[in-house]
């Protein structure tokens, strides 16, 4: 992740603060005393078209902390999460006809939203993952967006669908906060110090039908959705791309093979990829440790089988890996995780 001083060029929408400002009144707290000193107004953050870069975002979030006195911010702008917050993406997903829809609309417009995360949806059999990629590095206010993001997820999935929207477990990586006993009834299944930020849920939920489905709605939001993403112009835009689709037909694809998708010589993606601080060998090994996470968390798949689809030519190669991604090697990682699930299971 990016470290946050140096994350200038990351940004957030304006309607993130206006969400933060309108929370701080359940403690009687004004608008005013949450924005004086960052040359903002009210009227300023609730301007859909303003964004706020991730740095000033990051001191406000401390602000809001510190005045309210809660130190679990993230759980009541999670409660408080709106799809239509998210501007055309939110209408888009609002209106796609399943939760699976939404979800990959999601992921794929993200970047028109905020650089600051990367969703990504994947299905192993009866289990999906949806995992989110933080690229900024907040510090100690981390917990606030993150929880927020994800714990708001859950209750948008609930309002689309009408439904209570179950999941297996959330992951979190992050040290359990201190203050979590307080909200664990909200996120019971909650893991803390995990190797990526995840909901894993059954698969089944994906083919839920969404109440308030159009497809004429859907198309006229996803067409301005395309617009704003072919009008990208932040650092994120090709890295973000050869994620979409590096994975494709079951395997992982070259250089060369993603550089003919994306409609450029491979020197010059390398270059595009150089001017952003990134290598193409980063973003495979990237995706690589993200899809070996998911697919250990199926555990009636044996190593051997996780090695072949990662595109490993030996189980040795994976192991190794891993052990530098994480620090532990496959099988030590999958215990650890039967563990943790025995243990919370076990609480009361």
């Amino acid at each position: 992740m990016v470290p946050l001083a140096s994350a200038e060029n990351h940004w957030v929408p304006a309607s993130h603060v206006d969400q933060l400002a309108q929370l701080l009144r359940r403690w009687n707290i004004l608008p005013d005393r949450l924005l004086t000193g960052f040359g903002l107004t009210e009227a300023a953050v609730q301007d859909p078209c303003c964004r706020l870069s991730i740095v000033t975002y990051a001191a406000l979030l401390e602000r809001a902390r510190a005045l309210s006195g809660e130190p679990g911010l993230g759980f009541y702008l999670g409660l408080q999460r709106r799809v239509t917050g998210y501007g055309y993406l939110g209408f888009a997903a609002m209106t796609a006809s399943s939760l699976r829809e939404a979800l990959e609309l999601a992921t794929r417009f993200t970047p028109v939203v905020t650089s600051v995360v990367h969703l990504r949806l994947q299905v192993e059999r009866r289990i999906a993952c949806l995992t989110v990629e933080e690229q900024v590095d907040m510090g100690n206010v981390r917990d606030i967006p993150l929880i927020g993001l994800i714990f708001g997820m859950g209750q948008i999935a609930r309002t689309l669908t009408g439904q209570n929207f179950a999941n297996d477990y959330v992951d979190l990586a992050i040290p359990e906060p201190a203050y979590f006993p307080r909200f664990k009834h909200l996120m019971p299944n909650a893991r803390f110090d995990q190797p990526a930020n995840q909901i894993v849920f059954d698969a089944a939920l994906l083919d839920l039908p969404l109440v308030q489905a159009d497809r004429a709605a859907l198309r006229l939001a996803r067409e301005e959705c395309e617009r704003a993403l072919d009008a990208l112009d932040h650092q994120d835009a090709d890295v973000e791309r050869v994620r979409q689709v590096i994975w494709s037909d079951g395997e992982y694809r070259t250089l060369e093979q993603v550089a003919k998708n994306l409609a450029v010589s491979p020197r010059t993606l390398r270059r595009r990829l150089a001017s952003q601080g990134v290598s193409f060998s980063e973003l495979l090994a990237q995706e690589r440790r993200r899809k070996a996470i998911f697919l250990l968390d199926a555990r009636q798949i044996s190593l051997d089988d996780v090695a072949e689809r990662l595109g490993y030519s030996t189980l040795s190669n994976f192991v190794r890996a891993f052990r530098q991604w994480t620090g532990r090697t496959p099988a030590e990682y999958r215990r650890s995780r039967k563990m943790r699930a025995v243990a919370i299971a076990a609480r009361p």
